[in-house]
């Protein structure tokens, strides 16, 4: 783990050596677009078992703003998640890549549940009690985030300029349904992305968010890229090893061949969010699935409005947060399960994403919350699992204007529930030790939403 780190370390000090900060001041917005090939080895860890064959390969996108201003960029990844030191490390390696300040970059997974973690304060804790590699490929995700920073590099020497922002919406019918469900008793039952339990299907979608939205960047009448927002849990079925970008990747590869441009897709507040309703884990479900996405995308795209942009109408804002540790994260519980030889590997890893996330916390670690403001167009990023309804608080913030959450942001967390949510009986999500934070994160959390949305 440490030469990992080491290898970073250096790399960035020969980007700096190199005088690859942006130092221009351009009068026009201008952007540069970039994209690294992030599938794992077959035999390296991903979420649940060991890759054992590639479906579909797996990307790690971005998109760079340069202005007079500092550049910001905003990358997503086809990966479960980015956490804690692997969220400091990305963040840092794009910021010296781009000569920008770590402050001023958002990196986001979609979350596929078949793709790589990336943790160097997990699989060091992993290591520390003999369960090193089996869960996270240090020297795999080190290569992907150094070769991310050169791809960043070499696309700002040739950057695209932009004259208009184009932005449009529609319905996805039949992908996304709540999964926390009210029983006969009154208690909270989940309903997991997939499942066969007719009930469960039957059961209203419940609260969710259908829409999916497509900001695009334009020069003159050529469009650039394009960046689209959906929210819900990308799983069909998964677990085996058989690595995918699931069908919100089948859908924007689909839809990037069509447009002829890049397309990065970004996943919203999902903490509580799935498609249990609409699959039953049959591998024709993922097809559908991506089909009903997909579709969604090109009814976007062709409501397309466009209006004239220039870097002065670009505003990037953030607040670092403080956010609160739950009650039940206690270090002398985490460690007794990394050392009770009665659990598997998958609960221990459990353990060591929370002990992580406690070593965080104590240490004053605050999170940043984050928000890209192009005139009335306004793109959200948190953090963790978080629930949909922070996305719906969001837009209610800027009425009559467009807001796109990407979740997913520093993975440490976990589920990132409402204050109601952590006293409700029953629902997975904040039960035990899935999530990491106390029911007050929902004032912290909104409270730093309001000022990014309401305050200028």
């Amino acid at each position: 783990m440490v030469k990992c780190r080491n290898r970073i370390t250096r790399h960035l000090l020969l980007i700096i050596a190199a005088g690859f900060f942006h130092t221009g001041f351009a009068q026009q917005l201008k952007i540069a677009v970039f994209e690294v090939n992030a599938t794992p080895p077959l035999g390296s860890p991903v979420a649940y078992a060991s890759a054992r064959s590639v479906t579909d390969s797996l990307s790690a996108k971005g998109i760079v703003f340069i202005t007079n201003d500092l550049p910001i960029v905003l990358c997503a990844v086809d990966w479960i998640g980015i956490s804690n030191e692997g969220h400091d490390v990305w963040r840092q390696h794009l910021a010296a890549s781009a000569g920008t300040t770590i402050d001023r970059v958002a990196v986001h997974a979609l979350h596929q549940h078949d793709g790589p973690r990336c943790d160097y304060t997990i699989e060091r804790i992993m290591e520390n009690h003999g369960l090193g590699g089996q869960s996270i490929d240090n020297a795999f995700v080190t290569d992907v985030i150094i070769r991310a920073g050169g791809a960043l590099r070499k696309a700002m020497n040739h950057p695209q300029p932009v004259t208009h922002i184009g932005s449009g919406q529609a319905k996805v019918d039949s992908v996304a349904s709540n999964r926390r469900l009210l029983n006969t008793e009154g208690n909270i039952v989940t309903r997991f992305s997939r499942t066969k339990d007719t009930a469960m299907m039957n059961a209203p979608e419940g609260l969710i968010d259908p829409w999916l939205k497509c900001i695009s960047f334009w020069n003159g009448k050529k469009p650039v890229t394009a960046l689209t927002f959906y929210t819900t849990h990308p799983q069909s079925y998964y677990g085996e090893g058989d690595v995918t970008c699931e069908f919100v990747g089948i859908a924007r590869n689909h839809l990037e061949k069509e447009l002829g441009i890049p397309v990065i897709h970004f996943n919203g507040a999902s903490g509580n969010i799935a498609a249990g309703k609409y699959n039953d884990g049959s591998r024709e479900r993922r097809v559908v699935l991506a089909d009903r996405v997909q579709s969604g995308m090109e009814k976007a795209w062709r409501q397309t409005k466009k209006n004239k942009i220039s870097g002065n109408d670009i505003n990037w804002k953030h607040i670092p947060v403080a956010l609160p540790l739950g009650n039940n994260i206690q270090k002398d519980d985490l460690v007794a399960r990394l050392l009770n030889d009665s659990l598997n590997i998958h609960m221990k890893l459990r353990a060591a994403e929370k002990l992580a996330w406690y070593q965080r916390s104590i240490s004053g670690h605050l999170v940043d919350i984050a928000a890209l403001s192009i005139g009335n167009i306004h793109l959200l990023s948190l953090p963790g699992e978080s629930f949909v309804e922070y996305q719906l608080a969001a837009q209610q913030m800027r009425p009559g204007e467009i807001v796109c959450t990407a979740a997913y942001g520093d993975y440490g967390p976990g589920y990132i529930g409402t204050r109601k949510s952590y006293f409700e009986k029953g629902g997975y999500e904040t039960s035990d030790i899935v999530s990491g934070t106390a029911p007050e994160v929902e004032e912290v959390l909104l409270k730093a939403i309001e000022k990014l949305l309401r305050e200028k």
